[in-house]
């Protein structure tokens, strides 16, 4: 009995030195993490964050992009976040974010980084890269896709040979209604796939298939909270299941496909000859071979690969998803774009870009869409290369800066209806096409999306091109809905619809 009364006091001694370790320890923690965030003078409000976590949970998970514009009725045009372990400056309205991309361009170039895009594209290619080696890897982007037709009358012709498969496809649903969602991600896809690999995939195509739908999973992954509290926590999340293995695993399989592809063209590649932006990239290796700051070598041709095949099929996909929706939803809408689509182009021939300036109705539906769907709602994040003033308020070097897209696109004194789909944002009186300054869907500044060009060609010729053929409508005794699933990009819930030949 003695024994085991002495035995419960050492536990007892044990267990409180413990627990005053974990107290101390714990202590340790929020006294450092204050320390860490201390707020400079004069640095933008925001609500209260929690230790380490920050303000994670303090936001709407499923539609952040909406509870982040609300809170700018309360803060203001510029507050601030902590979102994992990330000092976050949120940016609103038109004149602000103009303001500071635009104004202030070079102080906003950078990128921000964490563990987790330092695990899954290292920081390099275009889209997360910073520095000189952003400034080489962008500016041969931008020449070789604008050599490969970006840009140029030569591209109509690409996209068009795709909207053939793409017809084909769809006339063989026989009016039935189908989730469009793969169809119109491959076609899409295949744009950027015949200029990066040289070659277009079909549609029956599993392994490609696979791809696209790893690649969509990804970008919904990457705005989860896990993926937030891995930024944080990056060697405790390694040892536990969750989604942010799903998105580690997403990236993975794509890049082996990536390096499948390379080691293709490596077998019969021809310097003089070049056949794609592959073919360029690896004579670029070549080239700078003695130039290593700037990046170019294999790892670096393949996050490059993966910026264009991401950027190039996930935003303009998303959008033509979106004007179907639209189409379905408003039909009369659709009547009226049919009307000037049969007056200008008639059934005798394919819509072709030069039509673009004969249809006002159309484009301003096009860029309707764009607007409300509002692919990109907190554009991608940038990051302060040194400290700046910007709306009264300090911003020191390193902070991340969300510039809200969705509170430019909703402005409510920018446009005519802000909150109703209505062609006539983007016609004036006359019935002509003008465009606001605010619709700035593809970002502004130096880090702009690059392939906005491409896209807007990809827009207008699959659209009026799909219109001129079908009539789109919801299966019978259904409804259509707006809801979205939030992610990298916001994009519409699953849906079904008919395409009738006209």
């Amino acid at each position: 009995m003695v024994l085991e009364n002495i035995l419960l006091s050492l536990a007892s001694v044990h267990w409180t030195d413990a627990g005053i370790v974990l107290l101390l320890f714990i202590l340790f923690l929020l006294i450092s993490d204050q320390l860490r965030n201390r707020k400079p003078r004069n640095y933008p409000p925001g609500p209260t964050p929690l230790p380490c976590v920050g303000n994670v949970f303090n936001l709407d998970a499923k539609q952040p992009h909406i509870h982040l514009t609300k809170l700018s009725d309360h803060y203001g045009n510029i507050f601030s976040l902590r979102l994992g372990s990330l000092n976050t400056v949120v940016v609103n309205s038109y004149n602000m974010v103009k303001t500071a991309l635009v104004d202030q361009a070079d102080i906003f170039t950078g990128r921000p980084t964490n563990d987790v895009l330092k695990k899954i594209i290292k920081c390099q290619g275009v889209t997360f890269n910073n520095g000189y080696s952003w400034k080489q890897q962008r500016r041969f982007t931008l020449s070789t896709l604008k050599f490969f037709g970006v840009g140029k009358r030569s591209l109509e012709f690409i996209i068009m040979e795709e909207y053939k498969f793409l017809h084909k496809t769809i006339m063989d649903t026989n009016g039935l209604p189908f989730d469009p969602h793969y169809f119109i991600n491959n076609a899409v896809s295949n744009i950027i796939c015949s200029m990066v690999f040289g070659r277009r995939f079909e549609y029956t195509d599993q392994r490609f298939l696979n791809l696209l739908s790893l690649m969509s999973k990804a970008l919904k992954l990457q705005t989860s909270v896990w993926i937030q509290l891995y930024s944080v926590f990056p060697c405790v999340m390694d040892l536990l299941p969750g989604p942010h293995k799903d998105l580690f695993s997403c990236f993975h399989q794509v890049c082996a496909f990536i390096r499948e592809e390379v080691d293709k063209h490596y077998a019969d590649w021809d310097p003089s000859s070049p056949r794609d932006f592959i073919d360029c990239y690896l004579t670029e290796i070549q080239k700078r071979k003695d130039d290593l700051e700037a990046g170019f070598h294999e790892e670096g041709l393949q996050y490059a690969v993966l910026d264009l095949f991401v950027a190039g099929t996930e935003t303009t996909s998303t959008t033509l998803l979106w004007a179907f929706v639209y189409m379905m939803k408003y039909p009369e809408i659709q009547e009226k774009v049919q009307a000037e689509i049969d007056k200008v182009v008639g059934q005798s021939r394919r819509p072709n870009i030069d039509d673009r300036h004969n249809m006002p109705y159309t484009d301003a539906v096009i860029h309707e869409v764009q607007r409300m769907s509002n692919v990109v709602p907190l554009s991608v994040p940038r990051m302060t290369n040194e400290d700046t003033i910007l709306g009264g308020y300090f911003i020191p070097k390193g902070t991340q800066i969300i510039p809200n897209l969705t509170s430019v696109l909703f402005e409510q004194t920018k446009w005519k209806t802000p909150h109703s789909f209505d062609p006539q944002n983007f016609l004036n009186t006359q019935g002509e096409f003008e465009k606001p300054e605010a619709f700035i869907p593809f970002s502004v500044g130096k880090r702009s999306c690059p392939g906005e060009s491409l896209a807007r060609m990809e827009l207008f010729l699959f659209f009026t091109s799909l219109l001129q053929s079908f009539t789109l409508s919801p299966p019978e005794g259904t409804q259509t809905s707006l809801d979205f699933k939030f992610g990298m990009t916001l994009s519409p819930k699953p849906f079904r619809i008919s395409f009738t030949p006209r």
